[in-house]
């Protein structure tokens, strides 16, 4: 789930790869108006118009580039085809035109690791993609990035309980821990696989700070908000009846989430020491609690 962050992946990403200083930096994206954007500009990096629905803007974008850092967006379209199609879009043109490392913000193919049993079209879209950049030979690295901290600032919010002078967390995890990391820290760790392409070319890398039970995600939230905040203690199967919009496929999500799939907190401090913990990230964004 990290919809309201996906712009956010790239700029982490440029922005660390430009003070490295071992690379340019271009970006591609369909709005050059953009505050972002003009951000991006500010630093020195080459802002490019470009749509990944257009073959010709993403040649034009790769056109010259020793590597490219790709994020999807299934959040903009609902589309798991769509997604799909931008994905294989680009990994057709790094194969022509000869990119030597393509780092892909990928996640597991659910549907097909649960033999059908579960779909979470935005984790299967880029599972596809994944399994079709490795097939057709272009040297990638997926890296599967566990749920944002962000999103506890937005869409998992504490809610203030109707019974009483509390908040709860409502996240189907039951008492199995759920990594994170914050969305700012995933550029120093893509800035330093994409140093070291002899470890990280043709495997997937799962990215996580740390991994807290939903009970211990309250508690820090507790302790730096002052407020008190609770695990909500609800089923997948409840949340999948809140009516929420993706309720399903959140609920899937957390499914898969509480099979464990790889995320390698000790290789994610190894790839960007400065990684932030929950604690850390909440502290910093206090502000944005002030109505809870």
């Amino acid at each position: 789930m990290r919809k309201e962050n996906e712009g956010a992946q790239g700029g982490s990403v440029a922005r660390a790869i430009l003070e490295s200083k071992k690379f340019a930096v271009r970006a591609l994206t369909r709005d050059v108006t953009k505050p972002k954007a003009q951000a991006l500009r500010d630093l020195g990096i080459e802002v490019i118009k470009g749509d990944l629905d257009d073959e010709a803007s993403v040649e034009a974008a790769l056109k010259g580039t020793y590597g490219a850092f790709l994020v999807t967006n299934f959040w903009e379209h609902f589309s798991k085809e769509k997604e799909v199609c931008q994905g294989k879009l680009v990994a057709d043109a790094a194969k022509r035109l000869g990119v030597k490392h393509v780092v892909f913000s990928g996640l597991e193919n659910v549907k097909r690791l649960s033999g059908g049993k579960l779909e979470v079209p935005h984790f299967d879209a880029k599972g596809e993609v994944e399994e079709y950049f490795w097939s057709i030979g272009v040297p990638m690295t997926s890296v599967r990035v566990a749920a944002y901290f962000e999103n506890f600032l937005t869409t998992w919010k504490p809610v203030k309980a109707s019974d009483g002078d509390y908040y709860t967390l409502a996240i189907p995890m039951g008492d199995v821990p759920m990594d994170g990391i914050s969305v700012a820290d995933v550029g120093a760790v893509v800035c330093s696989i994409f140093n070291s392409p002899e470890e990280f070319v043709g495997k997937a890398v799962g990215l996580s700070a740390e991994a807290l039970t939903i009970q211990q995600y309250a508690d820090v939230l507790s302790k730096v908000l002052g407020k008190d905040i609770r695990d909500a203690k609800m089923t997948p199967e409840a949340y999948e009846k809140l009516g929420i919009p993706v309720g399903k496929e959140i609920a899937n999500m957390c499914r898969f989430y509480q099979t464990r799939p790889d995320r390698d907190v000790k290789l994610t401090h190894r790839l960007n020491p400065k990684v932030k913990s929950f604690s850390q990230f909440i502290s910093e964004n206090k502000g944005a609690f002030k109505g809870v």
